[in-house]
């Protein structure tokens, strides 16, 4: 009798390790950052979610949301990024994460980044991001199509340092 208790606890607990994995496995697919799609400016723990899903988010130190009057937008500040070109992986930075914020938050008008201890500012609108890229972001549907098509938009060092220069 001993042993056939011994068997059902250890099928039990078998069949429990499975079903926990496998459910960690499904919550896993589940956090795409497209399920942030049509977030709001004022719903600060979806605008942190996506934040987390971006670039540079071990280094991300805090968000300030302008909530109080339109435009809406926020302030994102990290801590100093490593990078042998620091001023050019800012900038690229911003944009890319710029994109997503823009592309997946329907009321978010602009966007500043401040970098590191020297507080090295860029900041973006969402409508001369739509100009530079001759694309309206709430057309996106996935992340890859983001990061692919970004990707592509960073090539062009002239389009990168015409962004800044408004």
């Amino acid at each position: 009798m001993k042993t056939s208790v011994k068997y059902l606890l250890i099928f039990l607990l078998t069949a429990l390790l499975f079903t926990g994995c496998s459910s960690n496995n499904e919550v896993q697919s589940q956090s795409n950052i497209f399920t942030y799609n049509n977030s709001v400016i004022g719903d600060n723990s979806a605008v942190i979610a996506i934040i987390n899903h971006l670039q540079h988010n071990k280094e991300f130190k805090e968000i300030s949301l302008q909530t109080k009057e339109e435009p809406y937008g926020m302030t994102i500040t990290y801590n100093e990024l490593e990078a042998t070109e620091l001023e050019k992986e800012y900038k690229e930075t911003a944009i890319y994460n710029a994109t997503f914020l823009f592309a997946l938050i329907e009321n978010a008008e602009w966007v500043t980044f401040k970098f590191g201890d020297e507080n090295d500012e860029y900041k973006l609108s969402k409508e001369d991001l739509q100009t530079a890229f001759d694309k309206p972001l709430s057309d996106f549907t996935n992340e890859e199509e983001v990061t692919t098509f970004v990707q592509k938009q960073l090539k062009d060092e002239n389009k990168i340092n015409q962004l800044f220069l408004q």
